[in-house]
């Protein structure tokens, strides 16, 4: 097998839609190159609510599919599948047909699936071998709340392309992991992590946690000593830093009144399409159907549990400077936070790179090339830099 051609990725954070998240969704799929612009233009015209995705994406990936697009074709339906709700019927069906069309897309990649063991079932991985000679650390690439392993392929190219090794993977809760074999949410991200480490009988490996996965990949930095560098895409630190500090104490009271947040998840989520896409999502990674469960989880991410004391190797915290999801706030207070690692370095993206939204969602070759740069330069680098 060969390497199939690197796209390069458009550059440019478009407004396809006036829905905020269903606009970023859309843009999702547009920055990791796997849809085309007039075509998102197009079906966002016929986007009235989130429902809608599923019936215009859905056909719009047959069409695709039935003109040999496959690239694209992939992107459609994984958009169609990322609005069905998680515990529907044709979830796993949607899910299966993305796996497919994936496949078809990339099967000229020297890219490997991998089943990897894991409590009693099996977490998704791919392999994909560096180009050339490897300079370096095999680099374990995750994601974090809602994404699949597959949407990253085209970051885990440019990786590989940069001389590494890449091992892409999902954890419990995530993906594959939780839709085909059932493994349920974690927080304490050095288990997986172990566990893919433990496959490849890696001793070495830098960690890049993309999302929310920046949180889980720092959270496991600090437990697994084999993880030598760490790259949180972007971080989250502590949800609470999202807050004025004096309404973080009452927020914990709150959330412990399970009967109150269960009252108040379940009618905000019936106000807010936006929030009930997350709230189905939390539970269904949970195996719940506790309302109040989805508060929690949240606040289980948080700076006691993340340690970040514990983390000794080189850091790289990425981050946008509109991000809507994991703000700059977050990244500041991780930073800060990191006194015992051996490196930090902050990259904070602007709109004036077109790189300022959501993991860098508009301008992701710039986001690679500042990843791959610090992964190259890092193991040399002989002190601590702040940025």
């Amino acid at each position: 097998m060969g390497d199939p051609e690197v796209v390069t990725l458009p550059v440019g954070f478009e407004r396809f839609h006036r829905r905020d998240f269903v606009n970023y969704q859309l843009n999702r799929a547009h920055a990791l190159g796997f849809a085309d612009r007039l075509e998102l233009v197009d079906a966002a015209a016929h986007i009235r609510s989130m429902d809608d995705c599923v019936t215009v994406f859905e056909a719009l990936s047959s069409r695709a599919a039935a003109e040999a697009r496959s690239r694209h074709a992939t992107g459609y339906a994984r958009i169609a599948e990322f609005f069905t709700p998680p515990r529907s019927a044709e979830k796993t069906d949607r899910y299966r047909r993305c796996l497919k069309l994936f496949g078809t897309a990339f099967a000229d990649a020297a890219l490997v699936r991998h089943e990897i063991p894991y409590a009693g079932a099996a977490l998704p991985a791919y392999s994909l071998p560096a180009a050339g000679t490897p300079i370096g650390d095999t680099v374990l690439l995750h994601g974090g709340f809602d994404s699949l392993i597959e949407e990253f392929f085209p970051i885990c190219q440019r990786v590989a392309a940069a001389g590494f090794h890449v091992i892409a993977f999902e954890g419990p809760g995530q993906g594959g992991a939780r839709t085909l074999n059932g493994l349920t949410f974690d927080h304490d991200w050095e288990k997986p992590v172990g566990a893919v480490l433990d496959h490849f009988r890696l001793e070495r490996a830098a960690l890049v946690g993309i999302s929310m996965g920046g949180y889980w990949a720092l959270r496991a930095a600090g437990r697994e000593p084999r993880i030598q560098r760490v790259v949180a895409w972007p971080p989250v630190y502590d949800w609470l830093y999202r807050v004025p500090p004096v309404l973080r104490s009452p927020t914990r009271t709150m959330v412990r009144h399970r009967r109150f947040m269960r009252w108040s998840v379940r009618n905000r989520a019936r106000l807010s399409p936006t929030l009930r896409v997350v709230v189905d999502q939390v539970l269904y990674m949970l195996d719940s159907d506790d309302p109040a469960d989805v508060a929690e989880w949240f606040l289980g991410m948080n700076a006691e549990h993340l340690g970040s004391g514990r983390v000794h190797q080189d850091v790289l915290l990425m981050c946008g400077e509109h991000d809507a999801f994991q703000p700059p706030a977050l990244t500041h207070a991780q930073a800060r936070a990191l006194t015992a690692a051996r490196s930090v370095t902050t990259r904070m993206f602007t709109r004036a790179e077109q790189a300022d939204q959501h993991c860098q969602m508009g301008n992701l070759e710039l986001a690679c090339e500042v990843l791959t740069s610090w992964l190259q330069a890092a193991d040399t680098a002989p002190s601590a830099s702040k940025q």
